[in-house]
């Protein structure tokens, strides 16, 4: 923990009902909490304390309004973010010869005079965002996506930045249309096809959840569609993960195991998140993204699981036990819900494992957004086809 979330350590609450412990964050500044836990984890990984201050101001830049009000004893609007309504998680991705530092966070509504995109100048900057912003604000009987934003890090190279659009509130027919267009502006629509047919003649249960961009011009630039799944085993996850082009089925199926605790349910709303670049004709890989805090009883057994997968994928568990330790407000035996996701993508390159840390800020869970989708009746629909 940063020495400003320390300064309160003594009033660690616990909740009576989970046994759960929360931050001592009431009263701090939302975008200060942050810097300090990003300085933590910068800690944690032995990030040159100089690089550290750089990276700070980065993120201090692109925060929204939101990181300027006090943190109260409960959301004053509740982010789809996380479980407790807290609006930004935290992420490492453990791939290559040095890990990379995420920061997401809720940027509010999509519009065409976004108060965030006029300070960011995230539209004005990038090609590629500008060519889809338009197609996910507000249209004629449809409501504005909620904006999320990401910065990611891997030192010493310098802070990337990448968009995501939640589609959950919409219809499905509304998040298809918007999908399509988007990937037709992109020059995508022969890709993107080629992936909604081979996924939706996949068994099971699942539902378009968000549309995300990197923001750079580069041509290996991805374009991500994720998709909730609904009550399924990893068998299935593994296979809408085979729609991709690089895909390893066997060391996916593995990954999976591990994460899991060799159980074959692949818990609450399992995600595959199919990443599309410029010039191939299908989805080019997936990530698996699996909810570790409904499949571990802890924290501390999510960790356990998650650095036996790095270090059967050839990466020292040690920066991540330690970056665990710093974020969490107290013991991992006595927390659930910090690491919250794990994210595992069988591409070809080793290690590449993102473990995602919402931080516990309140003491309860708020209600999910319940989405429109009334996968039931599409699933009798088929059924009678």
């Amino acid at each position: 923990m940063s020495d400003q979330v320390r300064e309160n350590e003594g009033s660690i609450d616990r909740d009576p009902d989970v046994g759960s412990v929360i931050y001592p964050a009431q009263g701090l500044l939302a975008g200060e909490f942050l810097c300090g836990l990003w300085a933590s984890a910068c800690d944690a990984l032995a990030i040159p304390a100089d690089q550290t201050v750089r990276s700070i101001r980065v993120l201090r830049s692109v925060l929204p309004a939101w990181a300027g009000e006090r943190i109260g004893p409960a959301p004053a609007e509740p982010s789809y973010v996380a479980d407790d309504g807290f609006p930004a998680e935290l992420s490492v991705n453990w791939s290559g010869t040095r890990p990379e530092l995420r920061l997401l966070f809720d940027c509010g509504l999509a519009s065409r005079d976004s108060p965030w995109h006029a300070r960011s100048g995230a539209v004005a900057a990038n090609r590629r965002l500008g060519r889809i912003h338009e197609v996910f604000t507000p249209q004629v009987g449809r409501s504005p996506a909620p904006l999320w934003h990401s910065v990611a890090w891997r030192p010493p190279s310098r802070p990337v930045h990448k968009t995501y659009f939640g589609l959950y509130a919409w219809p499905l027919p509304q998040r298809y249309a918007a999908v399509s267009e988007a990937m037709r502006r992109l020059r995508m629509t022969a890709a993107w096809n080629d992936a909604r047919r081979r996924v939706e003649g996949t068994a099971g249960r699942r539902e378009i959840e968000f549309f995300a961009v990197d923001l750079a011009d580069e041509a290996d630039a991805r374009v991500k569609i994720y998709y909730r799944n609904h009550g399924a085993d990893i068998g299935e996850v593994n296979r809408v993960a085979s729609v991709a082009r690089h895909h390893d089925a066997e060391r996916a199926s593995a990954a999976y195991r591990t994460l899991t605790g060799g159980r074959t349910d692949a818990g609450e709303a399992a995600l595959n998140c199919l990443a599309f670049r410029s010039g191939l004709d299908g989805a080019a890989e997936c990530a698996t993204y699996l909810r570790l805090a409904g499949l571990a009883s802890c924290d501390r057994e999510a960790v356990d699981r998650t650095a036996e997968l790095l270090r059967r994928e050839g990466v020292d568990p040690g920066r991540f036990r330690g970056l665990a330790t710093a974020l969490a407000p107290g013991p991992l035996h006595d927390s659930r819900d910090l690491l919250a996701l794990v994210s595992y993508r069988a591409a070809g390159r080793p290690g590449d494992v993102t473990t995602y840390f919402r931080p516990p800020v309140y003491d309860r869970s708020v209600p999910r957004p319940s989405s429109p989708a009334d996968l039931a009746a599409r699933d009798r629909n088929d059924d009678s086809a």
